[in-house]
């Protein structure tokens, strides 16, 4: 009886042995070790400057120097040579770390909670930093997201991400810096494909400004509850949204129509909030009201087809260059459900091969999105003092054709850039004995 119980102990461990070998060795990395200069490079800052044949300098995870005439003393020398260097880009709307496969597999999502008020929620406690998804994402140049939960009317609260993490403290690069809220829509439509759908039925207006509703008596009692020093009991959800009448919060609102947006910018005036549109499919339309009250917008997928019938079928790729055009701040995003992200690049390629400056298009991915999320004071571009986020390409990063990232670092950390996707390309490689 003894010897078979050695010997099913003995089996265990060989299966875990095995288990163990099998799983992936992509591992969050340590502090830099010390300075590191990239020299002879093509830097694109990220503010529309391009600088050819220059170095970028960084220590203790804060770049140091960026131009022609960088001391390498010291240093470890990365000779760029024909290569790109770009600011990390920035994933400004994302499910990320909660929501790894879309459907079939309820385990693998956590980005949803049930009713309509969800002002605690609070997405950075889900952020699964074992996510496939996210060394995918770091391959394709990525190395912050901000990420949300989703629901009927007030969401709850986002944060910022770095992607070179052992958990959701270490990940955390601007914890809770937003509350999410959904617009209800006011041309509910339901049936037929992309933007063209038949009008539900009901009175879609009437019961959209029901909600509304709800959503300005929140925020009024809140405000109440938030003027007065002692509380019997703390309101979890009144807490949450502290920081929307403080300023330290920004209140990001999914609103795509016009009448959505016009609606959140009066929510926003009456309480003093500062707002962020996300979607705004039809902000064009409202442009110059966008300038004048100083609000940016989110897009949320350029491979789209128009809100409407009689917008050209090149709208969406042409909105980008048209909202810059207009003086309206905005960020470009990738929010297709099977590409996760990992396409935000070529989306700004789009929006450059439809009127955008390459840089500018650059600057939609990088600065733009540190600028909305209030990040820009420590990344978004390759400048002295900012955080050290930086990625080498062998090629155009806009581009699929020649985009190859070869390294990337956050905060200063040569972090790995192996994934799921590559360890099957080797194994079949290897199967099929291709060189």
């Amino acid at each position: 009886m003894q010897k078979k119980y050695i010997s099913l102990f003995l089996c265990s461990i060989a299966l875990i042995q095995i288990k163990l070998s099998a799983q992936e060795t992509v591992y969050p990395v340590g502090p830099q070790a010390g300075p590191v200069v990239i020299t002879h490079a093509t830097v694109h800052v990220g503010n529309g400057t391009v600088l050819t044949d220059a170095s970028v300098a960084f220590d203790k995870g804060k770049i140091t120097g960026v131009g022609n005439s960088v001391s390498t003393a010291g240093a470890t020398v990365i000779d760029a040579t024909g290569k790109q260097v770009y600011p990390g880009l920035i994933v400004p709307l994302s499910s990320l770390g909660l929501r790894e496969i879309n459907s079939g597999v309820r385990g693998s999502n956590d980005f949803q909670e049930i009713g309509e008020n969800n002002a605690n929620i609070r997405s950075i406690v889900s952020y699964n930093t074992d996510s496939k998804v996210i060394n995918v994402l770091r391959a394709n140049g990525v190395l912050l997201a901000h990420v949300a939960p989703m629901g009927e009317l007030i969401e709850g609260s986002s944060s910022v991400v770095q992607l070179d993490a052992w958990n959701y403290e270490d990940a955390a690069y601007k914890s809770d810096n937003g509350i999410f809220i959904n617009m209800p829509s006011l041309l509910q439509r339901r049936g037929g494909r992309g933007g063209f759908m038949r009008q539900a039925s009901g009175d879609p207006v009437k019961e959209a400004m029901n909600k509304i509703e709800t959503i300005k008596t929140f925020f009024t009692e809140a405000r109440a509850y938030l003027q007065e020093k002692n509380h019997a009991e703390n309101n979890l959800k009144f807490e949450a949204v502290r920081g929307l009448f403080s300023g330290k919060q920004k209140l990001y609102i999914r609103a795509n129509e016009v009448k959505q947006m016009l609606l959140a910018i009066d929510l926003g005036k009456s309480f003093g909030f500062n707002i962020v549109l996300v979607g705004a499919a039809e902000s064009l339309q409202i442009a110059p009201l966008l300038v004048e009250n100083n609000i940016p917008v989110i897009l949320d997928n350029q491979h789209a087809l128009p809100t409407t019938e009689d917008d050209d079928i090149d709208q969406m790729y042409k909105l980008p260059y048209q909202l810059k055009k207009a003086g309206v701040l905005f960020a470009i995003n990738d929010a297709n459900d099977q590409s996760k992200q990992r396409n935000i690049s070529f989306n700004a390629g789009t929006a450059a091969a439809y009127g955008l400056d390459k840089e500018e298009a650059l600057s939609a991915i990088t600065l733009n999105s540190a600028k909305i999320l209030g990040i820009d004071d420590m990344t978004g571009s390759i400048e002295a003092g900012k955080d050290a986020n930086i990625i080498i390409s062998d090629g155009d990063i806009l581009d699929m054709r020649g985009n190859q990232v070869t390294k990337a670092f956050i905060q200063g950390r040569d972090i790995s850039l192996d994934n799921k996707q590559k360890q099957l390309y080797e194994r079949y490689k290897h199967k099929y004995k291709i060189n």
